[in-house]
Parts: C-alpha cells; structure tokens; sequence
C-alpha cells in the first residue's frame, strides 16, 4: 500500500478515535477556515461541514466562557451538531478512494485540510458534549499544532481582576489574546449621538425592511445562527435608502456585511458602493455626493475606489486605492466610516484604508446615505447588511471625562448574549486609557448596563461581566494598572429610552465611566 494512502488511513481512523477522547480542554484560540478548497467535493465539503458544525460549537463555548447560560434553542443546536459530528465521522473511510490517483499536490493539500477539520472535529465533539452536561472546563488550551497547554486564563489572576462579582478574567479573555498590537492603535471612534439603528430584528422575514426605500426590490432573511439580515439585490441604477434624512457635519456610518456565493468566478466589476449625496431620490446625486466602492472580487486584489461630484462641476477625486480586501469579505467584515468636515476615514474590521482629507469638497450639503451594489449574480452571488449604525460625531470622549467625570457611550459592543467586546470597540477604549495615562490619579468605575431582552438575572450577570470585559481590555492591552479600575453591571434597571424600539434598545445597551 502506497505511504500517503497509510497515512490518510491513519488520520481518519483518528478521527473516529476523538469520540473516546476525553482529556482535551477548551481552546481559546479560534481555528483559521481554509482559504481555498481543494477541488475534490468529498474532500471539500467533508472540511467545510467540519468547520460549519465548529464555528456553532466554538460561539456557545463562548457563552460559556461569558458565563452566558444556554438555553432551549441553543441545546437543540447542540444537539443537532453532536448528530452531525457523528455522520461526519461514519463518512470520513469513504473519501479516501477520492483521493487515490490525484496528483501529489493535491494529495498533500487534501490532507493539510482534512488534518485541520480533524482538530476543528476534535474540539466540537468534546466541547458540545461538556456544554450539554454542564461540565465545561477552560484551564487549559491548544496551540496551533494540536499540543496543550496552560492557560494564563485558568491560572490564578495576579493583577488583581477577579472582582467582588466574582467575574473572573476566565469570563472574557477569550477575545483579546490576539492582535493586542492592532487593537491598541485602532483609532474609529463612533459618534456620540444615536441617529439611527437598524438589525432588522423588528422586521418579518421575507418583507421589505420598514425603514428603507428602494426602486428595485429585497427583502429581510433570517440566517442561522445570525439573526436578521436584509438582503440586497443587484442591478444597474438600482440604490438602497435607509430613513437618514439629515446628516450632520460630523457623523459616523458602521455596518456588518455578509456574503454568500462569492467565490473566484466572481467578478472583477463586483461592488458595494456606499454613498453619501445631496437628495433621496434613486440617483447618486443632483449636485453633489461623494462615493466609495467596496470590491468584491476574489482572483485577484482589486482597489478600492473613490469618487466625488460637487457642484455639477465633477470633483477632484476620482481615485482607485490599493487593498486586498478579499479574505475579509468571505468574513463577515465590518465596515466603519467616519466624516469629520472634509475629512474621510474607512476601515475594514481594524484596518484603515481609506483617510482623504478633503474628499467632501463642500460641507453641510450631503445629507442622505445610499447603497448600491452592482454585478454579482444573480441568484447565486448574495450580499447582506445588518447592524447599521449611524450617529452625530462631536464630543471628544476623554475632554468629557476630565470635565465632567463622568461618560456614557453605546460605541462599545459586544457579541449578542455575551461579554466579548467588538474589535471595532477599541477606539472607544484607547481614548479612556489616555485619560488614565494622562492623570495617574485617576480612578474610574465602569458600569454595564444592557437592553431589556432576556431575564434580568441573566441582564444582570451580563452587564456585570461586560464591565470586566472593558476592564481586562484596559488591563491587557493598554497596560492600565487594575487596582484603578472597579466595575459593576445594571443589567436593564436603568434604560435611557424605549426598550420597544431597535433605536431604543441601541442606546440603553451601554457602557459608563465614572471618576472615584
């Protein structure tokens, strides 16, 4: 028998060997997807099923980890994923015979990425299994080659973050134990004042959302595991238009998009254009607007472009800006603007691309937000938006607190049911850790406070543990010494505005920062 084909016999029957392996623990570190398939189905699917059933696992263990308890709906998808995890393993003997007889390269590609869903296996059977029986233990992870090892996050906290709460920093370390150097200098602050929110979630599936206009046609979907999501269809001249009625001088624009079917057959012409223009009617403007286009192809690293149009005269810019934005767009990327003046910033996830200073010629005359997207297939190349967020620039955060002693803001955000702060919260963060830099005597407590879904117990705990989050962050990745940091949590007992209403609901999830 041929040694590859041993070894692939090997690696499968070790996949059937992970049921009766007990002794692996909680990783904190999220496996990395393939990039590429292989161009064997079996193969490929088998990896991405894996990787499908892992991201579900991986999202409640970080419920877990939150201290976020479970419950009817998230056991029947952990269920559901153990039945899955089981097929799965039954089916692995029959891909072999797929691969005899393929080249060399693509024998080692396949068993690269089958080696890689045999981890992603691994960790979901014995953490779906644990979270079901409430027996979930995370003091120890894995590295990137399989080999565990103690984690500082089961260790005892020499800092001093454990609370009086008793919220460890077990609860909400998972998501900064990565990119701190990035985080630390992201620079997107949200603006201060709540214009408009939009998740769909108050929206029935299959409609048109209710706070939109369009001359085309879409409608609000529910994905799995991701809640509401409004689907935007492609065409030439067709434009998208959320009720945004007066944009002000100084504003901010975020929003998550989601795509499906983009592949490297996609387009190079494929893009999502977001607009800003004097008028709501379905053109980009009269007089006036400034645009950019995100690209969504993916064989080659297509740029971004931007292009302005002031006083019928054409603009200044017309501009095409390198980037290679493709593995992002496969990821759920989110997208971040803000306009200060003239002034034009844009990031993807925590990367700057976009800083044109002067890219709106003449202030105070764009005052709606379009979209646009144009040239995906249709049918079988999907773009969706959720999470879209618009407020009033103005106030500089840390000027606040050291006037006033005291801020509020809802521009730090968490993953839904759960203490893991947003990397696009940084900004938010960075500015209090220069206050504290600044003023060495300053102390400050920080207050959760959440919406009005869910139970209070359950409201209260979170609040309490999103505190700490924001704490552990200041800790880790701005080096703020812990004993100048308190926290607590609300949970809903304290809303600012109408928990009927997405806006509403917006405003009240937030965090406060209070001199001592």
């Amino acid at each position: 028998m041929k040694p590859h084909k041993n070894a692939l016999r090997i690696s499968f029957i070790g996949i059937a060997l992970v049921f009766f392996i007990s002794n692996t623990y909680a990783q904190t570190k999220q496996l990395k997807r393939p990039k590429s398939s292989v161009g064997i189905s079996s193969v490929d699917n088998f990896v991405t099923q894996s990787f499908d059933i892992y991201d579900k696992v991986y999202k409640y263990d970080g419920y877990a980890a939150a201290g976020t308890p479970l419950d009817d709906d998230d056991i029947d998808v952990l269920e559901d994923a153990l039945d899955d995890l089981q097929g799965l393993s039954d089916s692995a003997p029959d891909i072999l015979g797929d691969i005899d007889g393929t080249s060399v390269l693509k024998q080692a590609k396949a068993t690269l990425q089958i080696n890689k869903a045999k981890k992603a296996l691994k960790y979901s059977i014995k953490t779906a299994k644990e979270l079901l029986l409430g027996q979930r233990e995370r003091d120890k992870k894995e590295d990137d080659s399989g080999n565990t090892s103690t984690s500082e996050e089961g260790s005892s906290n020499s800092s001093g973050t454990t609370n009086g709460n008793n919220d460890t920093a077990e609860e909400v370390n998972t998501n900064i134990s990565d990119n701190l150097e990035i985080y630390s200098k992201f620079d997107y602050v949200p603006g201060d004042k709540l214009l408009f929110f939009d998740n769909f979630s108050q929206d029935f599936v299959g409609d048109f959302p209710s706070k939109w206009n369009t001359n085309a046609s879409g409608e609000v979907v529910k994905i799995s595991n991701k809640g509401n999501w409004f689907e935007l269809k492609t065409g030439y001249g067709v434009f998208y238009i959320p009720d945004v009625k007066d944009l002000p001088e100084d504003f901010t624009i975020e929003f998550d998009l989601l795509t499906k079917g983009i592949n490297q057959q996609t387009s190079s012409t494929a893009r999502f254009y977001v607009i800003l223009s004097d008028n709501d009617q379905f053109k980009d403007g009269v007089e006036h607007y400034a645009k950019i286009s995100i690209p969504l192809g993916q064989y080659a690293a297509f740029a971004f472009r931007a292009r302005n149009y002031f006083n019928r005269n054409g603009g200044s810019i017309n501009t095409d800006i390198k980037a290679d934005v493709r593995k992002a767009v496969l990821n759920q990327p989110h997208i971040a603007i803000s306009v200060t003046k003239k002034r034009f910033r844009l990031w993807v996830n925590e990367t700057k691309y976009i800083d044109i200073p002067r890219f709106i010629e003449q202030e105070n005359v764009l005052k709606y937000l379009k979209f646009h997207l144009n040239n995906l297939k249709d049918g079988q190349e999907h773009l969706y938006i959720s999470n879209l967020k618009v407020a009033k620039g103005g106030v500089d955060l840390r000027r606040e607190l050291i006037s006033k002693g005291k801020i509020s803001t809802n521009g730090i955000l968490f993953d839904s049911g759960s203490a893991n702060i947003k990397p696009q919260s940084y900004g938010i963060i960075r500015q209090i850790s220069q206050v504290l830099i600044q003023d060495e005597n300053i102390k400050l407590n920080i207050i959760g406070h959440t919406d009005s879904d869910g139970n209070d117990d359950t409201n209260l705990k979170l609040s309490k543990s999103r505190a700490n989050a924001v704490k552990e962050a200041l800790i880790k990745v701005y080096k703020i010494s812990g004993d100048r940091l308190q926290t607590e949590g609300k949970g809903d007992t304290e809303p600012v505005d109408d928990n009927n209403t997405t806006n509403g609901k917006a405003k009240n999830r937030r965090v406060e920062f209070v001199k001592i």
